[in-house]
C-alpha cells in the first residue's frame, strides 16, 4: 500500500474538518440555502404528503425515503443524517414502523413530532407487537393532519391561519375518500365484505370501514408465506368465499399466488401501502394511494356478487 505524504494527510484532515464545520453549522441553522422557508423533514412519503399539503408552498417539505421504497427496514445515509441535521421540524409515523429512526433525532436540535400519538393502536395478532399503519384508515388519517397543523402552527405561527384553511380542505377530501368506500361496500353483500392480504397492513382500515380480515403474515414477520400461514388463510377464504384476494406492492406474493390457486379466488392487482410512487406511477400523492386501494378492494369484493 502507498504511504500518504504529509500534503495527503493536511488535505485528509482538512477534508475532515470541513465536514465536522458542516454538520455544526446545519445543527445550528446556519448555512441556511437560498429558500428561507421553515425545513420539515418526514421518515417517508406519505406523511411528506400530508404535510406538503397543510403547508401550502409555505413550508419546505423532504422524506427520508424516496418512492418505492420500503420504510420498516430503510437503511440511512451519512446524506440523510446532513438532511435531518438541516430541518427545523422532524415528523415520524411512531408505532414501531420506524426502527432506524433514532439516529435522525440524536443528529437534529429540531422539535419532533410523533404522528401517532394518541390514536388508539391496533395489537398484532400472536404478538406484543402494535401495527403501526394507522394512515391505511382515511378516519385515522385525521389525527395526522391535525397534528401537522398543529406543529406547523408552532413552527410558523405568522402563517396560522394559512395552515389551518389548508388543513381543513384536506380534512373534507379526507372524508369524501371515506364516504365514497363505505358508500360501495355498503353494495357489496355482507358475507363478501373480508379483505385477504399477503401482510396484516390494513387492519385499521378494516377496523374502520367494517371489513373482516385475514392475512398471511402480520407486520415485520420474519416467517412469511409458512405452510401453516397459507393453510390457514385458504381455510379463511373457502369458509368466507372471499371472490378475490390481495397482495402489497412491496412484497412477495408468491405465496398469496398458492392460496389463489388452492381457494380459486382471484388475486387482484397490488395494493400499496408504505410508499407513493413517482410521478408518472399509480399513486403519487396520499389520496391517490387511497383512492386506489379503496378502487381496488371494492372492484375486488364485489366480483363475487355478480
Amino acid at each position: 500500500m502507498p504511504k500518504r505524504g504529509p500534503a495527503a494527510g493536511r488535505k485528509r484532515i482538512a477534508a475532515l474538518t470541513s465536514f465536522v464545520l458542516l454538520l455544526s453549522a446545519c445543527g445550528t441553522g446556519a448555512g441556511r440555502p437560498a429558500d428561507e422557508r421553515p425545513r420539515v423533514v418526514t421518515t417517508f412519503t406519505v406523511i411528506a404528503d400530508m404535510a406538503r399539503n397543510v403547508a401550502g408552498g409555505l413550508i419546505a417539505v423532504d422524506s427520508i425515503t424516496k418512492p418505492g421504497a420500503e420504510v420498516h427496514e430503510y437503511e440511512p445515509t451519512p446524506s440523510d443524517l446532513l438532511t435531518a441535521a438541516k430541518a427545523d421540524l422532524v415528523l415520524d409515523n411512531g408505532l414501531g414502523l420506524e426502527r432506524w429512526f433514532e439516529r435522525f433525532v440524536q443528529r437534529s436540535e429540531a422539535e419532533h413530532v410523533t404522528l401517532t400519538e394518541g390514536v388508539a393502536p391496533i395489537p398484532i395478532s400472536g404478538s406484543d407487537a402494535i401495527n403501526p399503519h394507522a394512515w391505511m384508515s382515511p378516519r385515522t388519517a385525521r389525527h395526522y393532519v391535525i397534528a401537522i397543523r398543529d406543529a406547523f402552527v408552532r413552527l410558523d405561527p405568522a402563517h396560522e391561519a394559512a395552515f389551518r384553511a389548508h388543513a381543513e380542505a384536506y380534512l373534507a377530501e379526507l372524508d369524501a375518500v371515506d364516504r365514497s368506500l363505505r358508500a360501495e361496500l355498503a353494495t357489496i353483500p355482507e358475507q363478501h365484505r373480508a379483505l385477504v392480504t399477503c401482510e396484516g397492513a390494513f387492519s385499521y382500515l378494516a377496523r374502520d370501514a367494517g371489513l373482516r380480515e385475514a392475512y398471511l403474515w402480520p407486520v415485520n414477520s420474519e416467517q412469511e408465506g409458512t405452510p401453516q400461514q397459507i393453510k390457514a388463510t385458504t381455510e379463511f377464504v373457502r369458509a368466507n368465499g372471499v371472490p378475490t384476494i390481495f397482495c402489497e406492492s412491496t412484497v412477495n406474493d408468491q405465496a398469496q399466488r398458492q392460496v389463489a390457486e388452492e381457494t380459486g379466488a382471484e388475486l387482484g392487482p397490488p395494493l400499496h401501502v408504505d410508499s407513493l410512487s413517482g410521478p408518472d406511477g399509480p399513486v403519487p400523492t396520499y389520496l391517490d394511494l387511497l383512492r386506489h386501494d379503496a378502487r381496488v378492494i371494492v372492484e375486488g369484493l364485489r366480483g363475487g356478487a355478480r
